[in-house]
């Protein structure tokens, strides 16, 4: 039987899933109630989504008024206050990054839309044979088509790889310092060892026929949590810089709050701005779907200064009901100084995971490789390499962790194939809570967590 065999029933909905989810009824919080009678704790925010949880009362009332006063005007026809005064939101708290925005329905439209902007960019500017995109290995942008040329997700892309672009879309190392700095190597040269390589990725394809280089700030699901080590965004941009190409960053996971600051960047990056940067989960944060462009001076002038208009759009672009949602998620978080209290119950799950995981009484410290993140972002690898005392059948281990964590509780994601470029190694649990936590529920979170770790490694002991 598989660990998530107990989870039947029937359904019409072809699910993402190879198990039949159990369904969820209502949320309060971070809670959510599931049919079966059960209240759960969410402790990812669904895909790292819902930054103040579920009914948050000001963001429901900003919904209502706005579906009581509009609930939807065509981006092409009419604009609308919400998604005027979201934008004026997002330009003047980017503290000059940012000059000018666009709105979309989630993550991986945000994505699309920055892949077509970046052409669109260069053609305004008379550059039109730049053609080429560089991204990563051990990446993941989005599960459209073009965003998963530009991904690197071994598995969200084997059944598609016929299908994908591999002409206009590249892929240099991932900057994963934990699984490949070489030991000789201090942390300056495995910077600059990545940085060469991006130049000669350039030079190879020819530096006037590249867009932009692209880059998750911090790595969310195909490696979990993994951010860059310090100086690689600013050693990056540099070649971009040099070549007069994009520098751009997708926060569609990582940005808005979740690593502690407004945007990743500003603590996991460098501090560094990018030309283009996507982002989505956290700012509407699950009330309603929305994600955003945003775009420096230099990438507004170049579109303003010729055709004028974003050539890229979709029926939903804009919705006044997600854009009033979202504004509202934005208000709350800076009116209640929500990212402070992010900074500390990270700090606070960052300590409890490492004495529950690595600690001298930790059952699971053998095989815990890493804990990593920042705010309220973070992951925990495993590596089996050596243990061959364990065995976990057809499921793998992170499965089977969240598996056993939902029947005592606890939502969290466990993934697989991050460890290495195939995707065919490794273990790695993601937790990515509301940003307004409590220290009580961070030590539930961390209580049930490693009760669950520890209940599958316990059952695996041959």
């Amino acid at each position: 039987m598989s660990a998530q065999s107990k989870f039947t029933r029937p359904t019409a909905i072809l699910h993402r899933t190879p198990w039949t989810p159990p369904v969820a009824k209502g949320a309060e919080g971070i809670y959510v109630d599931l049919e079966d009678g059960r209240r759960v704790l969410d402790a990812v925010g669904g895909a790292a989504v819902t930054c103040l949880g579920n009914s948050h009362p000001k963001v429901i009332q900003a919904m209502k008024d706005q579906i009581d006063n509009l609930s939807y005007v065509y981006n092409m026809q009419l604009s609308n206050r919400p998604a005027e005064s979201l934008a004026n939101k997002l330009i003047s708290t980017s503290k000059g990054a940012f000059s000018t925005c666009g709105f979309v329905c989630g993550g991986t439209e945000a994505m699309e839309s920055v892949i077509k902007l970046g052409k669109q960019y260069y053609a305004e500017i008379g550059q039109p044979q730049r053609k080429n995109y560089i991204a990563r290995q051990l990446s993941f942008h989005g599960n459209s088509l073009a965003t998963l040329s530009l991904s690197y997700h071994p598995i969200r892309r084997a059944p598609y790889i016929d299908l994908l672009n591999t002409e206009r879309f590249h892929h240099v190392s991932p900057a994963y310092a934990k699984r490949f700095q070489k030991p000789d190597e201090t942390e300056e040269q495995y910077v600059e060892r990545l940085r060469k390589e991006l130049e000669d990725k350039f030079i190879s394809l020819g530096p006037d026929t590249v867009i932009g280089f692209v880059a998750e700030t911090v790595v969310g699901a195909t490696t979990g949590v993994v951010p860059a080590p310090k100086g690689y965004f600013k050693a990056m941009k540099s070649v971009c810089d040099k070549y007069g190409a994009l520098f751009i960053l997708d926060e569609v996971m990582s940005g808005m709050g979740r690593m502690g600051t407004l945007h990743g960047w500003e603590s996991f990056g460098d501090n560094v701005a990018p030309d283009i940067q996507a982002v989505a989960k956290g700012l509407g944060g699950g009330y309603a779907p929305i994600g955003a462009v945003l775009m420096s001076q230099k990438v507004a002038d170049g579109i303003k200064n010729g055709s004028g208009l974003w050539k890229h759009g979709h029926t939903y672009q804009g919705h006044p009901i997600a854009c009033s949602a979202a504004l509202a998620v934005q208000n709350v978080i800076e009116s209640e100084n929500i990212l402070e209290n992010v900074r500390k119950q990270g700090a606070h799950l960052e300590s409890l995971l490492e004495i529950g995981l690595k600690g001298p009484n930790a059952l699971a410290a053998p095989y815990t490789f890493d804990i990593r993140g920042g705010g309220g972002f973070w992951g925990i690898e495993f590596d089996f390499t050596n243990a061959s005392n364990l065995d976990f059948g057809e499921t793998a281990f992170a499965f089977r962790v969240q598996a056993r964590a939902l029947e005592l509780g606890l939502i969290i994601i466990g993934m697989t194939g991050g460890s290495n470029l195939e995707g065919t190694k490794g273990d790695h649990i993601i937790l990515a809570p509301a940003y307004n936590i409590t220290k009580e529920q961070i030590e539930t979170i961390a209580d049930i967590l490693v009760q669950s770790i520890e209940e599958i490694l316990k059952e695996a002991t041959v």
